[in-house]
């Protein structure tokens, strides 16, 4: 059941309205954020409207809505929300607008936020491991459209997707223009080799994620090595792990890469990282 909250009023499914007009819809022309939240709890709402605020910085879109009133909203809508954990899409549009891609016709912009159930992968893919291909597909350049802009636009990550579901693969992995990884459609790629951790820099085209981020602290905090630079396809094939982490996708083990089985290690890097982040979410630390 999906609770729909529209520039602040609740409302249901049924009854939410956004003009066919706006630009969010005609042209892509908006920022999101995609937030989980465990037993009534955002995680790392702070980090993400922050994300949020830069992302409108960059399309020059002025946010209808102050910071502490989409606290509120997105507040609202976990109250609503019949689950106790779940996922939240937050949406910012340009507005309405008439037809033509000149922002300045848009006078205020609209905020959606959407709650629901969001599974990424089946259970069996979080057991045993998820299959992944390297997409023809290439991530935009950075004077194209920066990666860390979470726009609207997600027609680069779709047809990666479209890749994967035609391989009958679970994800795609996406090259930047120089042929070095970038991430997934929809997640930050990590891996192991030799014990240390590995994950490409925001700079080769990977969405500076959140959830990167706490896993990030949580190997600093296990004294396990981190190296944030640039990865090749080879670095995925000789892999001793490999995962995947968004907020979306929470944490997901790999076990190939393009038909290349990845090593069964008896004590794997991911399990004591998702460990600690299971246990985490029983704190408070993550939640502000």
């Amino acid at each position: 059941m999906q609770i729909v909250s529209i520039n602040g009023k609740l409302c249901s499914q049924g009854e939410a309205r956004i003009p066919v007009t706006d630009h969010g819809f005609l042209y892509g022309d908006g920022v999101f954020e995609g937030l989980r939240f465990y037993n009534r709890r955002i995680l790392k709402p702070g980090a993400h409207l922050d994300r949020l605020v830069d992302s409108a910085l960059a399309l020059a879109i002025e946010l209808p809505m102050s910071l502490d009133d989409m606290q509120t909203a997105l507040k609202e809508v976990v109250t609503a929300s019949p689950h106790e954990d779940g996922y939240i899409r937050l949406i910012v549009t340009r507005g309405e607008g008439p037809l033509g891609i000149d922002p300045r016709q848009c006078k205020t912009g609209n905020v959606v936020i959407i709650s629901d159930q969001l599974s990424m992968v089946s259970d069996r893919v979080r057991e045993q491991g998820a299959k992944l291909i390297i997409a023809s597909t290439r991530r935009l350049a950075g004077d194209q459209l920066d990666s860390r802009i979470k726009s609207l636009n997600y027609l680069n990550q779709i047809m990666a997707r479209i890749e994967a579901n035609t391989a009958g693969a679970d994800e795609a992995v996406v090259l930047n223009q120089q042929g070095f990884v970038a991430e997934g459609t929809a997640d930050n790629i990590f891996i192991v080799k030799d014990a240390s951790l590995m994950t490409p820099p925001v700079t080769d085209g990977a969405l500076d994620g959140i959830t990167r981020g706490i896993v990030l602290d949580i190997a600093d905090k296990l004294s396990i090595p981190v190296k944030e630079h640039s990865l090749t396809v080879y670095d995925l094939y000789t892999a001793d792990e490999c995962f995947l982490t968004g907020t979306g996708a929470e944490l997901i083990p790999v076990s190939e890469v393009a038909g290349r089985k990845l090593q069964i290690l008896p004590d794997p890097v991911f399990k004591k990282i998702a460990a600690y982040f299971a246990d985490e979410l029983g704190k408070d630390a993550l939640f502000h």
